[in-house]
């Protein structure tokens, strides 16, 4: 690598086994990557061909899990993904169908004193047994429910289970355990998601949701989708932005259905993402980072429209976490009466930061100014994008004091062991691939933007836009962008493992457990992220 770039070696090497080494002046080595194209490819294209041999390899193990997700052959329990509503045999009607009514619940088990279901009241029972006879609302259920519904084994095959409903003409199987207690309701509806969910149904569903309830299918169709193009072998690049692309299409649509219930007509504002978001970087298991930027017109009062778009921001960010994004914790929010501001407010929360980058300063710069549109008046966000680069361009000052924030935290790389990882008892043996792999490039990519005035928000792109404006070799970049996509691939395929037996999705990896090809890939994007980082170093003399 320092040979590329022509420049001293700032690594030293230890041997511990018997190696052999030989020894060729740089001069021939560089004619030598001219005259022979598979040395060039060998040196400049490692890190790629590794990635390639990975993406094979991966292509088999979820081509795999995906056919068993959709296959008939799952068991009942790989399906069910609500925890069961029921009521005692002595509940009202009354009751019950406002339960139904308010839950967008299609059928209510009926359980005794042990959770083991004796029947099942339907939407479509309500009709036949109460509205056209006109029963008295204040009976109980067990009056108008039927009697023993269907039920099979949570191990039973999704199979078994469109066969009986197809033999007994019911749209509802039940699912329980060992000793008969209710574990989850299968309906017609879920057997029809088991086939393949592609990307043009998912926008269409999204585009024509009338309500909440569509847009959580929506969500969840996402994700089996993101599972099928990992199963392809769709690169991490490709897949994130996949992913931000139809969480976009998600939340445009939860803001326009409640632009119908605010009245924001004539209000210039722009929903902003920022963080992973801001760089189309959304893995799986992401909160919300977002914002409102908006112009004050001169006729008008301020606190008035302030806490018009509040009430909105707030309603939005609710039916965000109901769709499956969960409310940050940090209350970064557009609710959040500091991050719902005008053009000149946000000016001067970010001048601020760059006037005086303390480390809270540095730290909202790093979540902040990765920021772009959602919805609404683009041109906003365009011109502070043009103001905040003409501010951080010629701020030496702040552009070191991001760069040492950058290197504060190195790769998990030992000189004698392959990786260094967590010595925390809650996680031994692992690495956090969020702090100490993506966030490496994430952090030195973002300087690298705002010294060279590079509008984009990616990460990758800002790599190779920035890297190409201050001279770095085509090939050193390629290879730092595909260190960062591999990362972000183990990130993603590790939340699909966890995520799919209902467990909250992370980002903490156990080398020891990868095979010898994705260690080998690992230790290698370790390797781009310390260049990338020596890179920082030399630049600003950190």
């Amino acid at each position: 690598g320092s040979v590329m770039a022509r420049r001293a070696s700032t690594n030293a090497y230890i041997a511990i086994e018997d190696t052999f080494c030989y020894l060729l002046a740089a001069e021939d080595f560089l004619h030598l990557m001219e005259i022979s194209l598979g040395f060039n490819q060998y040196c400049t294209q490692y890190i790629a061909t590794l990635l390639n041999q990975s993406r094979r390899q991966l292509q088999v193990q979820f081509a795999q899990r995906a056919a068993e997700q959709q296959s008939m052959n799952s068991p009942l329990s790989a399906i069910i993904s609500k925890k069961p509503i029921s009521v005692t045999p002595d509940t009202p009607i009354r009751q019950v169908v406002e339960v139904m009514v308010a839950g967008h619940i299609g059928s209510m088990v009926v359980v005794d004193e042990a959770e083991r279901p004796v029947g099942i009241f339907t939407q479509s029972d309500a009709m036949k047994r109460i509205l056209l006879p006109g029963l008295s609302l204040d009976g109980p259920i067990s009056s108008v429910m039927s009697n023993h519904p269907h039920a099979l084994s949570d191990h039973a095959h999704v199979y078994d289970a469109a066969l009986a409903m197809a033999m007994h003409s019911v749209r509802h199987v039940l699912a329980v355990d060992e000793a008969g207690t209710l574990q989850g309701v299968v309906s017609e509806r879920d057997l029809f998601t088991l086939q393949r969910v592609g990307l043009r149904q998912i926008r269409q569903s999204i585009e024509g949701a009338a309500d909440i309830q569509v847009l959580k299918q929506a969500g969840a169709d996402v994700r089996q989708l993101a599972l099928n193009m990992l199963a392809q072998g769709v690169g991490a690049e490709q897949l994130t932005q996949f992913i931000s692309a139809l969480n976009d299409a998600l939340t445009r649509r939860i803001i326009e259905l409640n632009l119908d219930r605010h009245d924001l007509y004539g209000v210039e504002y722009a929903w902003l993402a920022f963080g992973s978001e801001g760089r189309h970087e959304q893995t799986l298991s992401t909160d919300q980072d977002n914002g409102i930027l908006y112009v004050l017109p001169e006729w008008a009062d301020k606190e008035p429209l302030k806490l018009r778009l509040l009430e909105f921001a707030r309603d939005v960010n609710n039916d965000l976490a109901a769709c499956g994004f969960p409310l940050c914790t940090g209350n970064i929010m557009a609710s959040n009466p500091e991050l719902c501001l005008t053009v000149e407010e946000w000016r001067e929360k970010f001048g601020n930061w760059i006037r005086e980058p303390h480390p809270e300063a540095l730290l909202n710069a790093t979540i902040f100014f990765d920021f772009r549109v959602l919805y609404g008046d683009e041109k906003l966000a365009y011109k502070l994008r043009h103001w905040l680069l003409s501010m951080t361009g010629g701020n030496p000052s702040f552009l070191k004091a991001m760069a040492t924030n950058a290197l504060d935290v190195a790769p998990p790389l030992g000189k004698i062991r392959d990786f260094i990882t967590d010595d925390d008892p809650k996680h031994p043996g692992t690495i956090d691939l969020k702090k100490f792999g993506a966030r490496l490039f994430v952090d030195a990519a973002r300087v690298l933007a705002l010294r060279t005035g590079v509008e984009a928000t990616s990460t990758a792109q800002r790599l190779r836009q920035s890297g190409s404006r201050i001279g770095m070799p085509a090939e050193e970049l390629s290879a730092m962008a595909d260190g960062f996509h591999f990362i972000q691939l183990l990130r993603l395929r590790h939340q699909h493992l966890d995520t799919d037996h209902g467990a909250p999705g992370d980002n903490l990896v156990k080398p020891d457990l990868l095979n010898e090809l994705d260690r080998r890939i690992l230790k290698e994007a370790f390797r781009q992220a310390r260049k990338i980082q020596l890179r920082l170093k030399l630049d600003y003399q950190v």
